[in-house]
């Protein structure tokens, strides 16, 4: 039979656990809001730019081009761009984006590609360094504490490109999480260097109803770092309000299990609490008898 106050302490730890679960969900949801308006605010402005993007790529011929644009023309060596958080407790954000990693690196790896490894966030690279050690090139913690600012992912876009026009890559691809809703995170992997051309555009977009000046090389060759960072500030964007999304629904399930523990423990409780008595009355009882 369960001690009783073993239970009682029990009791107490859950409740205990309880208010911090509570107070986190309530946190999250407060975080959820402002990061989902940022999110929202920025995909307009992403989507845009590939549309610019690939109607300057249609008037231009087939020859030559940015190398942002064309590429090197091989896609021996790609470089990922891990995107997962700081901090745990939020359900299987961080696990989905490295379960995605992984199968992305073992696909790449058996059709003989070189595959290296950029972590954006603490929890991925903790996950990844254990199989995948030797791939990391680098990670950054910390740009998703507090408002993620564009000067700080710009930054990071200069890098990849520095690094792009070193050779150290052919290709580079984003691994995120796409804000859907507070339950509902999608996992995306996004081509961002060379840049990757929208197949489809609407009659009114079409390239032949504009004229630019100067020539669309020369925009192009402006507007193509910008997109690097504009692609990633996106990325992290959506990456985070996902993030706040899975911790405010995590903390929620969590909240909701502490309560229903409680009740079975106060039930225990009290049932054993009321054996205890029966039992000492019964031993009251049958001494009397004796007597």
């Amino acid at each position: 039979m369960p001690n009783l106050k073993d239970l009682k302490v029990r009791i107490n730890s859950v409740k205990s656990t309880q208010k911090i679960t509570s107070a986190m969900k309530m946190v999250a949801a407060a975080k959820l809001r402002r990061a989902q308006e940022y999110a929202e605010e920025a995909r307009p402005y992403s989507a845009r730019m590939d549309r610019m993007i690939a109607a300057l790529a249609g008037k231009m011929s087939d020859v030559g081009g940015p190398k942002l644009l064309a590429g090197t023309g091989r896609d021996d060596c790609y470089l990922l761009v891990v995107m997962t958080a700081d901090r745990g407790l939020c359900g299987g954000f961080n696990s989905t984006i490295v379960r995605a990693s992984r199968k992305r690196i073992r696909q790449l790896q058996e059709n003989g590609k070189q595959v290296k490894l950029l972590c954006v966030g603490r929890k991925g690279n903790d996950q990844l360094q254990r199989e995948w050690g030797n791939l990391i090139t680098d990670s950054l913690e910390g740009i998703t504490r507090g408002k993620i600012e564009f000067s700080t992912v710009a930054d990071i876009g200069s890098r990849l490109i520095s690094m792009f026009e070193a050779g150290e890559f052919d290709i580079c691809s984003i691994i995120f999480n796409r804000f859907q809703s507070a339950m509902t995170q999608i996992v995306t992997e996004q081509q961002i260097i060379p840049a990757s051309i929208p197949e489809t555009q609407n009659e009114e977009e079409t390239p032949g109803m504009y004229e630019y000046e100067p020539d669309e090389t020369a925009i192009l060759a402006e507007l193509l770092p910008r997109n690097v960072s504009t692609q990633l500030f996106s990325a992290l964007l959506e990456n985070t309000a996902s993030e706040h999304g899975a911790r405010m629904t995590a903390m929620d399930s969590a909240t909701r299990n502490a309560g229903e523990m409680i009740d079975k423990l106060t039930l225990t409780y009290n049932r054993t609490r009321q054996a205890f008595i029966t039992k000492e009355l019964i031993e009251i009882i049958s001494g009397a008898e004796a007597l």
